[in-house]
């Protein structure tokens, strides 16, 4: 692909969600270990939430833990900027923006189903929760691993 021009990949990213409990914890998560150590990696929720034991259960699975983290809101992060914020939710999208007014950040949306409302057996609510990871390995691995890196997540 000749004349190709990669952008520079960014130096922090932001995951956003509603809660920061579901679907943007995991995201950070695995960003950490599928970025390099040199880009900032952090995740928040608009609102307060409360840690779910099914990301903790399906992050084991892959070798990962979000450890003594409890979910955290905007106002709970010690630096606000960042050059990149993936939102997760509608209502993170909308804040993300509205950060833009006063913010110099690119905002991308990934919109992503929220696992919370799977019902049946606790196997069934367990694939729900493993898709969302599954998907979000996927995108990460798309937006920002050269292709030569992609082809060892697989």
């Amino acid at each position: 692909m000749a004349g190709l021009v990669l952008a520079p990949p960014p130096r922090s990213v932001l995951f956003l969600c509603g809660m920061n409990a579901v679907r943007s914890p995991m995201a950070e998560q695995l960003a950490r270990r599928m970025l390099p150590a040199t880009i900032f990696v952090a995740s928040a929720g608009v609102r307060a939430g409360e840690r779910d034991p099914f990301v903790d259960a399906v992050l084991a699975e892959d070798g990962l833990s979000l450890g003594e983290r409890h979910p955290r809101t905007l106002d709970d992060l010690e630096d606000d900027y960042f050059d990149l914020i993936v939102t997760l939710a509608p209502e993170a999208h909308h804040a993300a923006l509205e950060l833009t007014r006063s913010l110099a950040v690119e905002v991308e949306y990934w919109p992503t189903q929220d696992p919370t409302g799977a019902s049946g057996t606790r196997d069934q609510i367990m694939a729900s929760y493993r898709d969302v990871r599954e998907r979000l390995k996927l995108r990460i691995s798309r937006r920002f691993l050269l292709p030569e890196a992609k082809n060892a997540t697989d």
